[in-house]
């Protein structure tokens, strides 16, 4: 574990690092002016939203796939952990890097995927948000041990286990014996091999689209987010071979937002005018698909529909939560 420990004590620099990815220091301004708007940006708080005012409702989970051009300001810039530092962009960070930092820092609260009791073999059902996973009160993964040991399953994974002895100081390979007394060689402990932005391939939303009737218009608001990895198990040559996909963990998308909306992101068109993270999310800046909606038998589309055909089923919800609003008004 010898590359763990290494991480373990590079990433706490970062931790008093302050809040955005853009240091000035001994000084030195990389660009004209000092960029104040977005780092110091109040957080705009939603219309406020009560039940007796909401006319109609549907919940959709939708996928934002990472490989869309329109979603790119999400996947980089690529972050990369290596045995020695951090290596992230110096301006501008992906959604990943926040999260993962802020969650390491314990700004952000972890809901697992799955009950934890049951180590992964339970129902996956994180989205409604049962699972957490919490620091003692006022520590993070730096003063917390027994957090530090639990996130690491969500933040990263075990890497191959070796297959070279460990030898003695005679230069023989160390033995120990089994609970049945047989001898067997002693290996040394995978390392931890840490999620890069690189890894995320999709994030997951929970949303609720309503009517207003109060305000007279259509409207959303997203409740989790879960940054999705590749699943991945070793074949009979011990290469990699993708199963799946997988959540990594849920986050509450109200809290997310405190955090989201002090970072930049990237804006192509025009250097600045780049908006928050927060602000992307708002304005709906973002290409995904539906994967699911409220239905009785509480089943995803891919469970009943493939290929094309799932396609289809996705923009057929879309579009009956588009006409809606357009067939309660008569011109």
């Amino acid at each position: 574990m010898n590359y763990f420990l290494s991480i373990f004590l590079i990433l706490p620099l970062l931790s008093s690092a302050q809040y955005g990815p853009i240091p000035e220091a001994n000084g030195v301004r990389n660009g004209l002016w000092s960029t104040e708007h977005i780092p110091t940006k109040r957080l705009i708080q939603y219309p406020p939203v009560s039940e007796r005012d909401v006319l109609w409702s549907k919940r959709i989970w939708r996928a934002i796939d990472m490989r869309e051009k329109i979603n790119q300001p999400m996947y980089y810039p690529l972050d990369e952990v290596t045995s020695l530092e951090w290596i992230t962009n110096a301006s501008r960070w992906s959604l990943w890097t926040i999260i993962r930092k802020h969650v390491m820092n314990g700004d952000l609260r972890v809901f697992s995927p799955y009950n934890p009791n049951s180590y992964g073999l339970g129902a996956v059902d994180g989205d409604q948000l049962k699972y957490p996973i919490d620091p003692l009160p006022g520590e993070n993964y730096y003063t917390d041990a027994n957090f530090r040991s639990d996130i690491l399953y969500y933040l990263g994974r075990l890497g191959p286990e070796s297959d070279i002895p460990l030898v003695d100081e005679y230069g023989e390979p160390m033995l120990e014996l089994d609970e049945n007394g047989n001898e067997s060689f002693v290996y040394e402990a995978p390392d931890t091999v840490w999620y890069n932005s690189k890894d995320i391939v999709e994030y997951r939303l929970k949303e609720d689209w309503f009517f207003d009737k109060q305000r007279g218009e259509m409207d959303v608001r997203i409740i989790a987010i879960a940054p999705v990895v590749y699943d991945t198990e070793l074949d009979i040559n011990g290469n990699e071979q993708i199963t799946g996909k997988k959540e990594l963990f849920w986050l509450y998308f109200p809290h997310c937002r405190y955090v989201f909306n002090n970072y930049f992101t990237y804006n192509d068109k025009n250097d600045t005018q780049w908006m928050s993270f927060d602000d992307l999310f708002w304005k709906r800046r973002f290409s995904s698909y539906i994967y699911k909606e409220s239905n009785s038998f509480d089943r995803p589309i891919d469970s009943y529909a493939h290929g094309a055909e799932a396609l289809y089923e996705s923009e057929r919800i879309s579009n009956e939560i588009r006409t809606f609003e357009h067939d309660l008004w008569s011109f």
